[in-house]
């Protein structure tokens, strides 16, 4: 039997709650009210598609392992899908300017786009468009 999740939570541990709000706010997401205390936020990133940012502490209540630092190491890249190249730009453009740190430079496949950014935790996010008519079938 195949695996179909309805929703999907990425959890992820940020040092400063109130400014990771500040930052993804001015990216252009949502958080969902009902989902945020003093150690947490629900971020919405789509149609059942949100972000746990967690304070390190509550992040840590849910692992028995040490949180990675991500300024240091990589161990996930959060990828979202944009529905055209400029949406890209922009989305990126909006966290730049917003403190994140680069990460990539823009790639351009042809059928794909996609570029990304540090958020103020060094996670990696990148943003990208794919033009399926344009992908190269044999």
């Amino acid at each position: 039997m195949a695996i179909r999740a309805k929703q999907i939570f990425v959890n992820l541990p940020v040092q400063d709650l109130k400014k990771s709000v500040d930052f993804f706010t001015k990216v252009g997401f949502e958080f969902n009210a009902d989902f945020t205390d003093e150690s947490a936020t629900c971020m919405i990133m789509g149609d059942n598609i949100y972000a746990m940012l967690l304070v390190e502490e509550r992040f840590l209540s849910f692992i028995s392992k040490k949180i990675s630092n991500a300024a240091e190491t990589t161990e996930v890249i959060v990828c979202l899908s944009a529905d055209t190249r400029e949406q890209v730009d922009a989305i990126v453009q909006a966290a730049f300017d917003a403190g994140a740190k680069p990460h990539n430079e823009p790639q351009d496949h042809g059928f794909m786009y996609g570029w990304g950014f540090q958020d103020l935790d060094g996670h990696l996010w990148e943003v990208s468009y794919m033009d399926m008519s344009a992908f190269p079938r044999e």
